[in-house]
């Protein structure tokens, strides 16, 4: 996992719905689509000062949980903060879910946070687990009191080894009960390099597990035996369980993006999203997204196949099992990826990054939840930071309502900005 630990706004650069500058202009939309219009309005957050490496969270009680860290004098710090009001205008005062010296904080390996059944939060961060650069481990934590109080963290891979571990995704597993997905760096040969990198033997690897409210793991399997190494995983629940989403690896160095779900208690064999065959000699630290309604999936991913920057979308209506061939979001070498995507039953948002000369750019389209018909598209907002330093943006759809949140840097320092947009 090569990305190096970076912390990572501009003032909000609002443009108006009719500006499509960001984009092509729309074509008229499918007749089954009723045309709206977007409207972007500012979203004030409970940050303070210097935050970075946010996660951002829908939940099925319509609630949003915003998860970030904030560097501090010695070590860093977990925070959370949660929306409950309907216009989602209004935050709980921050709690902190941890704190520690010895943490990797990393620019593209981020904590996450996720609501499980019963009512409980949990949360993950990253832990050293020896002096090399890259020994670290996944650490989890539950609040069973809506975050006022977490337990002792618990690690979730026990193999001991000074490797890397993270690019985690989290789901409700049912009940109590949260599932888990992460890379593994067991089988790499140590922390000091990078597996794929640093020419050891072995090769990352992807395994699962699941946790209950005693923080007891159990089902743990390895899932793939050859993963690229640093790209985030995703995960959504489908109505036949959860369909897990990451960037695979072959022997040939092919990168393309793989899909399984969990189905009657074991894991489908993975299958590709598509064959792109981008032949790629090192991690592109870019993972792909997903998001589920019922049996429909939708993931957005970048490639580069070709030597063509490409950001695509495909649609899958059998809860992950198969495909139709992916339609072309965006594509050149401003496109940077770093896509996040969301689906209600009208419509699927998908949100990236570009950077070109005059700097980076944030990006939002719209779509029917089926694909049908041309999107709509706008540019969110300018940002004065550059390359690694902005991090992973985010999205969710609250009451119909695409919240976005991304890192910015204002005088040398990571800042958090947000925006909401409306179909009217």
């Amino acid at each position: 996992m090569n990305p190096r630990p970076l912390l990572a706004l501009l003032p909000l650069c609002l443009v108006a719905a009719c500006d499509r500058t960001a984009a092509p202009p729309p074509s008229t939309p499918a007749a089954s689509v009723k045309p709206v219009q977007l409207r972007i309005e500012p979203w004030v957050l409970p940050t303070q000062d210097a935050a970075a490496q946010p996660d951002l969270v829908a939940t099925a009680d319509h609630r949003l949980l915003l998860l970030w860290i904030e560097p501090r004098d010695e070590g860093h710090a977990l925070r959370l903060s949660q929306s409950r009001a309907a216009a989602h205008a209004t935050w709980s005062p921050a709690v902190q879910v941890a704190s520690g010296k010895d943490w990797f904080v990393n620019w593209a390996d981020t904590p996450h946070v996720m609501a499980t059944e019963d009512g409980a939060l949990w949360a993950h961060w990253l832990r050293k687990s020896a002096a090399a650069p890259y020994a670290y481990d996944v650490v989890l934590s539950r609040s069973a009191d809506q975050g006022a109080s977490w337990s002792a963290p618990v690690a979730v891979n026990d193999d001991g080894t000074p490797t890397e571990h993270g690019f985690v995704s989290l789901w409700p597993a049912g009940g109590e009960k949260l599932g888990i997905a992460w890379l593994d760096g067991r089988r790499s040969g140590g922390g000091a390099g990078h597996g794929e990198h640093a020419g050891h033997g072995g090769a990352m690897t992807l395994r699962s597990a699941q946790f209950d409210a005693a923080l007891q793991r159990g089902g743990e399997s390895e899932l793939d035996t050859m993963t690229c190494d640093c790209c985030q995983t995703d995960a959504a629940l489908t109505a036949r369980g959860p369909l897990l989403i990451y960037r695979d690896r072959t022997p040939e160095e092919i990168r393309d993006i793989a899909a399984l779900r969990y189905d009657a208690g074991a894991w489908t064999p993975a299958r590709a999203v598509h064959a792109d065959r981008w032949t790629m000699p090192a991690c592109p630290v870019n993972g792909p997204a997903v998001a589920a309604i019922g049996a429909r999936a939708l993931v957005a991913w970048h490639t580069a196949a070709g030597g063509n920057p490409t950001l695509k979308l495909a649609r899958s209506d059998d809860s992950g099992d198969s495909y139709a061939a992916p339609l072309v979001l965006d594509q050149g070498t401003q496109v940077q990826g770093r896509v996040d995507l969301a689906l209600d039953p009208r419509a699927a948002w998908v949100l990236w990054l570009r950077e070109d000369a005059q700097g980076q750019s944030l990006h939002l389209a719209r779509y029917a939840s089926d694909l049908s018909g041309e999107p709509q598209r706008l540019q969110v907002a300018r940002l004065q930071g550059r390359g690694r330093a902005t991090g992973f943006p985010q999205l969710a759809l609250a009451n119909g309502v695409a919240h976005v949140l991304w890192t910015d840097v204002v005088d040398g320092r990571p800042q958090l900005r947000g925006a909401r947009v409306l179909a009217e």
